[in-house]
């Protein structure tokens, strides 16, 4: 079992297979304390560790003095108001106005499996797979419980977080603050990672060291968003892609977080994650309860990709769910990049009979299928068949398209309305709006109210008619803009604070909602691109839209960030046209294929219009996809060089779990003159085996591969690739 109670030195031991979390109960039981995390330790005699000879530790051997034992111990979860002057995971107001918080241990339990949490994506597992430890506290003043909830995965170095609050008060509270994890450890010279951006440019690598005073990263825009992702990593100072202590915590939510490092006056940090405090409260009424969402630990003593390979198991058996989980995509056009808006049936049928002769799969008919959206400036909210544009509607579309062998999807943006619209000039109460204000647009749209349930089944209602029109075998789901302007006309005064969470909560049960009654459809996630990219999104779809901008070269930072925590198979990657529409570069059309092969992999361009000699490039690629998917999908990613890094090239190699085969692939950002080849060492193989290494025929062993390395010859001109397959003789 993962989880062991120590009871005659009060300690909670959690293990993985390469880590351990230790818990211990301090001070005559009553207060619960962080003791060590870290590389795995068998040993339960660790008692020595609650450092009894500190007095400052223990406020029975220090007079009483609990403020300065509040300021310095390494507190299991942190409360405000009585002395711990750092950063708060519980923060509960009065109706008197008053703060103050103390918890104290009252009981737990230790069991096989892992309890879902209501109304939140979460990982999960069964009775094989993990074993939960739920520490009951309290604050016997508030009469507030608090239940710590901590499951380990008996095969992954990985622990999950979660706490439900507990009014059991004739009187209601307000939390001001409910974090889900924190992390006390001591200084050792440690690097904050997180993963940062801007539309268009996501989830770019940022590493600095951390400093005294806190360095946090958050967003309050209502989804996780371009510029901050929820997650973060402590690392050694020296530590790299393999070698060194890397401590990551991943939020599974979608909405407000924030993730922070706190270095304080005693040289110590503490590291928490949780739904941002800025703007929220909770009113919890009497006999009521507040779960919050889930935080993920992985601990790795192997560096920053034994950190991603235990997120991307994790997430690949434990998160993601449904039929497409470990399945093939089909191979898809979508014709946005390619019609915009400007579209009719017979356009949308050309694209479909030219890319079906090449072998595409699917056809995506994204944006402008809808009401009288012509442009972006309305009819979002009139979620019905526009047939001027579409004669003889979807059933017709949908049913010629399918007589070509193809599958068909469609886009969505269901959280959004247009202020002209039917729907808004019929409901205009039904968007997020604050009384007595005129709310902010952003691209001529504002946000339904999904925390109203009236707007949550009608919105669901138009969706649920389309899809049952015709044989809809893929939905695209947008949202494109932030939240703002918060007010909403079915909350009460002193329940304004709850909208933003509310709002998450409410777009999680469509989307339930949706693959519950549509099982075999296969949602992809999308927010302007990637600014919705999060495990609480890859709860209910197996892929998110990675980015706007698919330009090659962009997208191998892009995705070199985003595989630092999500598996490739999630990663919406698209081969478009050039030059791009994001930046005007042009790339070779067999790199823009080998980038696009490192997600789910499809086109994004008019087929009909793209020159003969690319468009006859297109049934190899698919060739190749089908080939190496497998193997890219639920194989272990390793990263062997990167252009955000070296500025010259970029590589990295996804080796099968067996070992017996991998597939490397080198792009050449920049050409350069020089005399000699580049080396790249692989990873990942098996010392003592033999390798056939590409179509060369030349054979030689892992250890070899992975130690002397390959040589990479200069390929003529900027932006050339090269896929490298490995196959054990």
């Amino acid at each position: 079992m993962g989880i062991v109670y120590e009871e005659r030195q009060k300690i909670f031991q959690l293990n993985t297979p390469g880590s351990t979390y230790l818990i211990g109960l301090i001070d005559e039981e009553r207060f619960i304390g962080h003791l060590y995390y870290g590389r795995r330790i068998d040993d339960l005699n660790m008692e020595y560790l609650k450092r009894s000879n500190d007095a400052v530790r223990f406020p029975s051997r220090c007079n009483g003095e609990r403020l300065r034992f509040q300021d310095g111990f390494q507190a299991e979860y942190s409360t405000a108001g009585q002395g711990d002057y750092r950063e708060s995971c519980l923060e509960v107001r009065t109706r008197s106005g008053h703060n103050a918080c103390m918890l104290t241990y009252v009981s737990h339990s230790i069991y096989s499996g892992k309890p879902a949490l209501e109304g939140l994506p979460a990982t999960f597992g069964t009775e094989e797979d993990c074993t939960t430890l739920e520490i009951v506290c309290e604050d016997r003043v508030l009469q507030l419980q608090v239940r710590l909830l901590y499951t380990v995965f008996e095969k992954i170095d990985a622990i999950a977080r979660s706490v439900r609050v507990i009014n059991q008060a004739k009187e209601p509270v307000y939390l001001t603050r409910v974090l889900s994890a924190c992390l006390d450890m001591d200084n050792e010279n440690y690097d904050m990672i997180t993963l940062d951006g801007v539309w268009a440019k996501e989830r770019m690598i940022t590493r600095r060291q951390i400093a005294n005073g806190k360095q946090r990263i958050s967003s309050n825009r209502g989804v996780s968003s371009h510029q901050a992702n929820p997650f973060i990593a402590i690392a050694d100072s020296n530590a790299d892609q393999d070698f060194g202590r890397v401590y990551g915590m991943n939020f599974v939510y979608s909405g407000n977080f924030m993730a922070q490092a706190e270095l304080t006056q005693f040289d110590m940090l503490r590291v928490t994650m949780g739904i941002l405090p800025e703007g929220f409260c909770w009113k919890l009424e009497s006999g009521a309860s507040f779960t919050a969402p889930e935080a993920v630990l992985v601990f790795s003593a192997e560096g920053i990709g034994e950190m991603t390979r235990s997120y991307h198991d994790l997430y690949r058996n434990h998160l993601i769910r449904g039929k497409y989980c470990h399945a093939q995509r089909p191979v898809l056009i979508n014709n946005w990049e390619a019609t915009y808006f400007q579209f009719d049936t017979d356009k949308i049928l050309s694209i479909a009979r030219t890319a079906a002769a090449l072998g595409i799969e699917m056809l995506v008919l994204d944006d402008g299928w809808f009401g009288r959206r012509d442009n972006d400036a309305c009819a979002l909210g009139d979620w019905y068949v526009n047939e001027e544009k579409l004669k003889g509607g979807l059933p017709y579309l949908v049913s010629e398209i399918n007589r070509l062998g193809m599958k068909f999807g469609l886009w969505f943006e269901p959280e959004m309305v247009s202020p002209d619209s039917d729907l808004y000039r019929q409901h205009p109460d039904w968007a997020i709006r604050i009384p007595g204000r005129e709310p902010v647009q952003c691209r001529n749209q504002l946000v339904l109210d999904l925390t109203r349930r009236e707007v949550r089944d009608a919105v669901y209602g138009q969706i649920r008619a389309v899809l049952r029109s015709a044989n809809i075998e893929y939905v695209k789901w947008d949202m494109n803009r932030y939240l703002s302007d918060l007010g909403s006309l079915g909350l009460e005064a002193d329940r304004q604070g709850e909208l933003s969470h509310r709002y998450m909560l409410a777009v999680y049960e469509l989307q339930e909602r949706l693959i519950t009654e549509f099982p075999d459809i296969l949602l992809e996630n999308c927010s302007s691109g990637g600014g919705r990219y999060d495990p609480g999104m890859l709860y209910y779809s197996p892929q998110i839209w990675c980015s706007d901008d698919t330009d090659a070269i962009e997208r191998l930072r892009i995705q070199e960030g985003t595989a630092m925590v999500y598996p490739l198979g999630t990663m919406g990657a698209h081969v478009s046209d050039c030059p791009c529409h994001s930046n005007g570069r042009m790339t070779p059309f067999d790199t823009r294929g080998y980038i696009a092969l490192a997600g789910t992999f499809g086109y994004e361009l008019d087929v009909t219009r793209i020159a003969e000699e690319e468009r006859n490039k297109i049934p190899e690629q698919i060739r190749i996809y089908h080939k190496y998917n497998a193997l890219i999908r639920e194989g272990d990613y390793y990263r062997i060089t990167s252009c955000q890094e070296n500025h010259a090239n970029d590589s990295f190699m996804v080796v099968s779990k067996d070992k017996e085969e991998a597939l490397a692939v080198y792009i050449q950002v920049e050409a350069r003159p020089r005399l000699r080849s580049v080396r790249i060492r692989l990873k990942g193989l098996e010392d003592r085996w033999q390798y056939a290494v590409g179509d060369g025929g030349r054979i030689l062993s892992g250890a070899a591969l992975m130690n002397a390395g390959i040589l990479m010859d200069e390929l003529w001109g900027d932006y050339q690739g090269k896929l490298i397959y490995l196959k054990k003789v």
